[in-house]
């Protein structure tokens, strides 16, 4: 039964939020494929992404610290920097473009990147940096309009031969320093608003709970088992991130 001041919508996007969560401490990345596509068909996209951007950011620091120490600076400082640089321009998109169009391009965007991976395409060594600042940018302006810029950086560096740790490491110490300009761009755009606050105190406590439980169930995690739950995030993302979904939400 849904409690008093709690509908069905909220409800669900409480449930949504623990499972982003789970997703979050777990792999280190994808609790925003999961999150902002469902919470922006409960709701819109002007809301479900800077909801994401507070709760992420506020209950990801801790982790954060430890990423910090363990990451490779040299490739997180490169790609850190390249998504920063271009989150503007997503956010941009965020309050001009029709929200069902730029859903629909979340949509394409996450399956390109699952696309990639199921090709089967790896490299053995250190890419050129030209590279990784141009999955940076990508990252960038996904993750500006809808917080999925774990979809291009997960599949390029689990194309790559890093083991789970460090590739968690890097994931998670890439959005930490993006989420400070992906704050100031919202902030600036106007999108951070009262009602966004009250809806990220009803989803942060679940959120928070799903990134412990997700960090416990990491440790006891192989190689192979991480790369499997990381294609199984961005393949869930994909189906559910188009808008055709709608008429089961609503």
């Amino acid at each position: 039964m849904v409690s008093p001041g709690i509908d069905a919508t909220l409800a669900l996007a409480i449930g949504i939020a623990l499972l982003s969560g789970v997703v979050r401490g777990f792999s280190g990345f994808g609790s925003a494929l999961i999150f902002v596509p469902l919470i922006s068909a409960l709701y819109d996209p002007a809301r479900a992404t800077p909801v994401f951007c507070l709760i992420d950011a506020a209950l990801m620091a801790p982790m954060a610290v430890g990423a910090f120490k363990r990451c490779s600076w040299g490739e997180v400082a490169p790609m850190a920097l390249a998504t920063a640089a271009f989150t503007p321009v997503g956010v941009y998109a965020l309050v001009v473009i029709d929200p069902v169009a730029l859903r629909w391009a979340i949509s394409i965007a996450v399956a390109a990147a699952l696309a990639l991976l199921a090709s089967g395409l790896r490299y053995r060594d250190r890419p050129h940096i030209a590279l990784t600042l141009g999955v940076g940018a990508v990252a960038g302006v996904l993750g500006g309009s809808a917080q999925i810029s774990g979809a291009p950086i997960a599949a390029y560096w689990l194309a790559g031969p890093g083991e789970r740790g460090a590739i968690r490491a890097n994931m998670i110490a890439v959005f930490a320093l993006v989420s400070f300009a992906t704050f100031a761009s919202l902030l600036k755009a106007g999108l951070l608003t009262a009602e966004v606050l009250r809806l990220a105190i009803w989803l942060g406590p679940a959120y928070g709970l799903g990134i412990v439980l997700g960090a416990r169930r990491f440790v006891g995690a192989t190689d192979a088992g991480y790369r499997r739950a990381a294609y199984g995030v961005i393949f869930l993302a994909a189906a559910l991130s188009t808008p055709l979904w709608d008429a089961l939400w609503r």
